[in-house]
């Protein structure tokens, strides 16, 4: 059982990791604002390389689709995450999971949220509408038969997905180093109420070449997965216009675990890289 808890944790990393950066910095009293985007667009495809050590674990993919989707009148961004464990892992445990949103492109909240996993025998397709009018979600577990569910969320919540691709649009030049942000989002049918905070700069070397980036670290409340403490986990972000995750670490029992970019596609705007 140890052991088959040890691959699951470390295949679901592929996925898991990105749910720590789940909302927005901040909220507001309207429903539908407008919001400035100069971060992502249709077409934007990330890669990534999970690992231990030296050892491959798995592969994950942040992609948005060419073509704008509409959910409730609205022009959405189709956004999915895919994650996947990889050799030696995949042998003795394996995981596919996609979960995905359809973001709002003028407000940037969304609309519909959906995760397929796919874990050994486990299984999981679940569905989340939002109604930013009556600040509820409406929750479908498609793989059994079980009755809709309503629940009473916050103002304007993120969903695991929809909250990393908001908070790519923020200016972080008015973000001192060193300050919490709380947040808020829904996932799983339930509210939670998380912290991060942000721990200033440095230069990651990525395999694509030496990149600055913003440093977070969500504040961890006591799990199974992470240690409980401020630098459980640590994410880099490029320190540009388009702010895309060069780089995620988490202390877990079987030591250090790594998520970094290998491969970027269709990028809003250039990367902007460090001479070294």
């Amino acid at each position: 059982m140890w052991g088959i808890r040890i691959y699951r944790i470390i295949g679901g990393l592929t996925v898991v990791i990105f749910a720590f950066l789940l909302t927005a910095f901040a909220s507001d009293t309207s429903r539908y604002v407008l919001r400035k985007n100069n971060s992502f667009s249709t077409g934007e495809r990330l890669n990534y390389r999970v690992h231990v050590g030296f050892i491959s674990a798995g592969e994950a993919t942040m992609s948005i689709d060419e073509e704008l989707e509409e959910i409730n009148n609205r022009p959405c961004f189709k956004i999915n995450v895919f994650g996947q464990t990889s050799g030696f892992f995949d042998f003795f445990y394996t995981v596919r999971d996609n979960w995905g949103t359809y973001l709002d492109t003028a407000s940037l909240v969304p609309h519909k949220f959906y995760e397929d996993k796919r874990e050994n025998k486990y299984r999981k397709h679940e569905v989340v509408e939002f109604d930013h009018y009556k600040d509820s979600a409406i929750v479908s577990r498609i793989d059994k038969d079980r009755p809709i569910e309503y629940f009473k969320t916050p103002r304007q919540p993120q969903d695991l997905i929809s909250g990393y691709y908001y908070i790519r649009t923020l200016d972080y030049t008015k973000i001192p180093e060193g300050q919490i942000i709380t947040l808020d989002a829904f996932y799983d049918k339930k509210t939670y109420d998380f912290k991060i905070k942000f721990l200033g700069r440095e230069v990651v070397k990525t395999k694509l070449g030496h990149i600055n980036a913003l440093v977070f670290a969500p504040i961890m409340p006591k799990n199974d997965l992470f240690e409980e403490g401020n630098e459980t986990i640590k994410v880099w972000l490029s320190d540009d216009t388009n702010k895309i995750p060069i780089k995620i670490w988490a202390k877990m029992f079987v030591g250090g675990v790594e998520i970094d970019l290998t491969e970027v596609d269709n990028l809003r705007n250039p990367l902007s890289f460090v001479e070294k």
